[in-house]
């Protein structure tokens, strides 16, 4: 059975709370505490995504709220220095808005999150309408999956087509998604594309590999009796 890999829709959530882009800075910050979000999707129309508005995009109004930055910070940090002011999402939130699709994968997703220093993502279709959203801890899902499924899927796309016949001599074990390859291998180059392979497959955590030498064929002997010559 040939497995796919994991992709957003597989782990995102689908009941998202959004704001619209006239939302005031009360309901922002009310909206994030009452759902125990960091950052909400700004919405225009019937549902299509605009921008995101995150915690850090209201921070400024707190940071500037006793003083009043001189000339070279305004200059430095003049979007913080705008957003201190603002009062409605549309003033508030980073646009265009940094999203992902339901068909990209965790691999894909987790870059832009790094790339981007961002915690979440909105989820949406080829023509910007919300689906979902995707966060840090939803990437991680993957590390649940129970060691005899990583297992189970090692020994199928990894192993069975790699070494062949000679599969059966590879055991596969997996305690905590640590997979570990052991037995006799005639050919060791093998084992270093198969490490590779299974750090690919989504839940493992790491791969070690155990490889002993294989046991020499036995040569038998005919035993033959006294020999005389004619």
């Amino acid at each position: 059975m040939e497995h796919s890999p994991y992709t957003v829709s597989d782990v995102m959530t689908q009941t998202v709370v959004a704001i619209g882009e006239n939302a005031r800075f009360k309901e922002i910050v009310e909206t994030m505490e009452q759902w125990k979000v960091s950052a909400l999707p700004v919405l225009a129309g019937e549902g299509r995504v605009i921008g995101v508005v995150s915690e850090a995009d209201l921070l400024p109004k707190e940071e500037f709220r006793e003083s009043t930055p001189d000339r070279s910070e305004q200059l430095r940090r003049s979007d913080d220095v705008r957003k201190a002011g603002a009062l409605t999402a549309g003033e508030l939130m980073s646009a265009p808005a940094l999203t992902v699709h339901a068909g990209d994968t965790l691999a894909q997703a987790a870059r832009t999150m790094a790339y981007k220093s961002v915690k979440r993502l909105p989820v949406v279709d080829r023509t910007g309408m919300l689906q979902g959203m995707v966060s840090r801890s939803d990437l991680l899902k993957v590390f649940l999956r129970p060691d005899e499924d990583l297992a189970a899927e090692v020994r199928e796309e990894v192993v069975a087509p790699l070494f062949g016949t000679s599969a059966q001599e590879v055991a596969v074990r997996v305690s905590d998604g640590v997979v570990t390859l052991s037995g006799p291998l005639h050919d060791r180059s093998l084992m270093a594309a198969a490490t590779r392979s299974v750090r690919a497959v989504e839940g493992v955590v790491d791969v070690t590999c155990e490889v002993t030498e294989p046991v020499p064929a036995r040569t038998e002997r005919a035993a033959t009796g006294p020999h005389t010559a004619p």
